[in-house]
Parts: structure tokens; C-alpha cells; sequence
């Protein structure tokens, strides 16, 4: 592919430099299955044209990218997908894709905004994570009981 698998936008009023963007955005194209492995990334010239940012930006952000190993430059030739981070469900046309994308519909048409949606997922993966590591937000180890576990279902709790 000639480079036009992946378009970078950059949020000027993000607060998040302009290389990082670059490198978010890949990263997301690679879990999304949009960018596979031997694919080739836009040139720092057609992402300067389309974004205006400085190539030295674009060439940070390639850098980096190659030394995370999720990129090689090849000299006159551009710069390729080496790995890929996609995992199972993550495709762009996964039915867990339509399910987050119907969901993300219905919050926006109840008058959430992006950043009210971000907080809810970012909570709820929160609290997922809380639960598989049986810590709660202070760091304490809590111990759930399976609930097809009868263990000692008589003994006291105590407080942590």
C-alpha cells in the first residue's frame, strides 16, 4: 500500500505533542487491524502536507515508533509496518466494533460529549482492572470469593 492506509490528524488544542498524536494514532490503525504488517506509512512529506506540523515531528514520531519495533525505515523506500498489535475482537469490522460504536451513538445522543464518554470507558476499564487484580483504589488486596466456592462461609470479614 502506498501510504494512504493511515491519515494523521493532529489536535493542535490537545495539549499532547504533535509527535505523540502521530504515534497514538499508528498504534491505534495497528490495534484496529487497519495497518498490517508490511504496510507503508504515509512519507514525512505527505504528513507534513496534510497536517502542517515540521517533518523533524513526523521524523520523531517515526523514530520512536522504530524503536518500539512497530516500524523499519528503509532508505529511499519509506518506512513499513513490522508488527502488528491486533488482537482478536479488536478488528475495525469486529461485532465487539458495532457494539462500542452502537454504545458510543447512544451516549452521545443522550448529550454526552467525547470527553464524558472517554471518562466513562476509562472508568468502567478502571474498575474492571480494580477487580482482576482484587486491589481496590488504595492499592489494598482485597479477596473476592468465587461464588461457586462455599469456602468458610461463616467466618467474619475484617476491615483492611
Amino acid at each position: 500500500m502506498e501510504g494512504d492506509v493511515v491519515e494523521y490528524r493532529i489536535d493542535r488544542q490537545s495539549g499532547i505533542p504533535a509527535y505523540v498524536q502521530i504515534v497514538r494514532q499508528t498504534e491505534q490503525a495497528l490495534r484496529m487491524g487497519v495497518l498490517r504488517v508490511g504496510d507503508k506509512l504515509p512519507t514525512a512529506k505527505e504528513v507534513v502536507a496534510a497536517t502542517a506540523i515540521n517533518p523533524n515531528t513526523v521524523f520523531r514520531a517515526y523514530r520512536d515508533m522504530e524503536q518500539a519495533g512497530l516500524v523499519r525505515s528503509r532508505r529511499g523506500l519509506g518506512t513499513f509496518v513490522t508488527r502488528s498489535l491486533a488482537r482478536p475482537g479488536a478488528e475495525d469490522d469486529s461485532p465487539l466494533r458495532t457494539e462500542a460504536a452502537a454504545w458510543v451513538a447512544r451516549a452521545l445522543a443522550a448529550g454526552l460529549e467525547r470527553d464524558d464518554v472517554l471518562a466513562l470507558v476509562t472508568a468502567a476499564l478502571d474498575e474492571h482492572e480494580h477487580e482482576r487484580s482484587g486491589r481496590d483504589d488504595q492499592g489494598h488486596e482485597h479477596h473476592r470469593q468465587d461464588e461457586n466456592d462455599p469456602g468458610d462461609r461463616g467466618r467474619k470479614q475484617e476491615d483492611a
